[in-house]
């Protein structure tokens, strides 16, 4: 890999290709502009969210900076075959602190190879850095990884790219039981499997409502439909979110196997006694009359066998989430 000094870094074109012209945006109807623009920024805002998780997870690991040297720092025999999360970061002449410019899970290329990417001027990624440091816009450029293995990486994009499952449960039978009903194409092969529950959190009253509903008007006479206003409004809503609480290695039966053990056959056999994920899931199926069942959610994401094994998967997500797996042990 040919190496490039601070000097020659200025002698690239800069030019970044891939972006429309005024003349071309001119030829788009306003409409479709306007979609693609939609478009362009929620999936910007997609993954701004997926880096600031993936910082988050470096933070969490608290992980040392290495300043970048040269290229030989990535043609290391350690980093050549490494699948890994990582980090590039940066500081100024005016303020030490280095910051993050960019963080990525390389689960796909070896991290020695995407991080020449970063510091080739003749990639995009790569463009970008040389640009600013060369400017002055930066002093120095550090990066940052930790080494996690092929089930790992599965592991973040089940939590990171796969979306919740609702499970759909039957009405009740035998007076206040309700059985889970799965739904169809659950894999018949290894892989990791997630089991979460909605959560909807209350707030308190607001001070703004307090103080309305303690003020009765001008000559003291209460107006009741601005009082039962309020009070359908004491507790704000918060919106719900989906709480991990168990993560589920299928690696001696299929994903379908060990889903249908823990929704349909617990229903069956139900134990007070049981703990964990089987006897959340369990008490879960009896309700009180006129009451829903907490509601349940999974996600899967297929792994080879071999792979599963290896690495530390529960402690990966927990980092991943920010929170403990209540019923992994």
């Amino acid at each position: 890999m040919e190496e490039y000094s601070q000097e020659d870094w200025g002698n690239h074109s800069q030019d970044l290709h891939g972006y429309p012209t005024d003349q071309e945006l001119d030829e788009i109807p306003v409409t479709k502009r306007t979609l693609k623009i939609k478009q362009e920024s929620s999936e910007e805002a997609q993954k701004r969210d997926i880096m600031q998780n993936i910082v988050q997870i470096l933070e969490s690991v608290q992980l040392k900076w290495e300043l970048f040297q040269s290229w030989t720092d990535f043609s290391r025999l350690h980093l050549s075959n490494k699948l890994a999360i990582f980090g590039i970061g940066y500081n100024t002449r005016w303020k030490e602190d280095i910051r993050y410019h960019y963080a990525e899970i390389s689960s796909q290329v070896p991290l020695g190879k995407r991080l020449r990417e970063y510091f080739n001027s003749e990639k995009p990624e790569g463009r970008i850095i040389m640009t600013r440091v060369q400017k002055m816009n930066w002093k120095n450029v550090y990066y940052k990884f930790l080494e996690i293995t092929i089930s790992e990486a599965r592991c973040l994009e089940l939590h990171m790219e796969i979306d919740w499952i609702p499970i759909a449960h039957s009405k009740p039978t035998g007076g206040n039981v309700v059985q889970y009903l799965l739904p169809g194409g659950i894999p018949k092969s290894p892989g990791l499997y997630a089991i979460g529950y909605e959560e909807c959190i209350e707030r308190p009253p607001s001070p703004h409502m307090e103080r309305r509903s303690l003020d009765p008007g001008k000559e003291g006479r209460v107006d009741l439909e601005s009082l039962s206003a309020q009070a359908s409004l004491q507790v704000e809503i918060e919106p719900t979110r989906i709480i991990y609480c168990y993560l589920g290695i299928a690696e001696v039966r299929t994903l379908q196997q060990c889903l249908f053990l823990h929704f349909q056959a617990n229903t069956k056999t139900f134990s007070k006694d049981w703990v964990g994920i089987n006897g959340f899931l369990s008490q879960n199926c009896i309700v009180d009359p006129g009451v829903s069942p907490k509601s349940i959610y999974i996600k899967f994401v297929e792994v080879e066998r071999d792979f599963l094994s290896a690495g530390s998967l529960v402690e990966c997500l927990e980092k991943a989430i920010g929170y403990p797996l209540k019923f992994n042990n």
